[in-house]
């Protein structure tokens, strides 16, 4: 069996050793950076499974560290983030983290959440990883008028325009539009993009839909819409909306 490798993100030499040592006891190549700007280099020569990515980082800052990945890489990445700092949190989901971790934390909790997102993907023919979750079972492309949603490319297009999205953003899309005018609730939405080992709250979907929208929102597409089923959840709406 080939040994999964973690590249672990942290400017302080301490709390690096401390997870390259547990890290190694879990059977796990470690790979270490302390600086921002060494990130998408050693990314690039070592194509590790795994990225955990703290925030405050010398030379370029961990959120423009996953900006820079999520622009070619669906690789998983756990964000670490100072203890109830709700905006760090916010915005790592936003730019694409698959988890977060508030710090101080217990190595054995990091290392437990990291097994948990690498049990959710699967590595694609092309060596990507994608999430391995029941949308894998549906066609690869879905249509509407003026929106297709590309899952062999990881593509969205609205309307004349390719937007860009984090996998997260288009896996929820995509489950969303492959099942119109259907309602989830924000825990049937987790289970079925994040998965049952997620630590996240529901406030994530919230994130993500948002995102989603403000994105869409740039072409129209007045024959369906993401709405909000208050008290319940969500559905992609094809039906026309009330006029009330």
């Amino acid at each position: 069996m080939i040994n999964k490798t973690v590249l672990i993100v942290d400017d302080d030499p301490n709390i690096s050793e401390l997870l390259r040592l547990y890290f190694s006891k879990d059977g796990f190549d470690v790979l270490i950076c302390y600086n921002g700007d060494e990130v998408l280099d050693i990314y690039h020569t070592s194509s590790p499974d795994v990225i955990v990515l703290d925030l405050m980082l010398p030379g370029m800052s961990g959120f423009d560290v996953l900006r820079a990945l999520r622009k070619e890489s669906e690789v998983p990445i756990l964000i670490l983030t100072a203890r109830g700092d709700t905006l760090d949190k916010v915005v790592g989901l936003e730019l694409g983290a698959d988890d977060y971790i508030e710090k101080p934390f217990e190595p054995k909790e990091l290392i437990a959440r990291v097994k948990a997102v690498l049990r959710r993907v699967r590595p694609r023919p092309d060596g990507i990883a994608t999430p391995d979750n029941s949308i894998l079972s549906k066609p690869d492309i879905i249509t509407w008028p003026n929106l297709i949603v590309d899952r062999t490319r990881y593509t969205v297009t609205c309307g004349s325009r390719e937007i860009e999205m984090p996998p997260k953003e288009l896996e929820l899309l995509y489950f969303l539009s492959s099942h119109p005018d259907r309602v989830f609730t924000r825990e049937q939405l987790l289970e079925n993009i994040w998965g049952f080992d997620f630590f996240g709250g529901t406030r994530t979907v919230d994130v993500h839909i948002k995102r989603i929208r403000e994105k869409l929102d740039v072409s129209p597409h007045d024959e369906w819409r993401i709405k909000t089923v208050w008290g319940v959840g969500y559905k992609f709406e094809t039906s026309k909306p009330d006029e009330t």
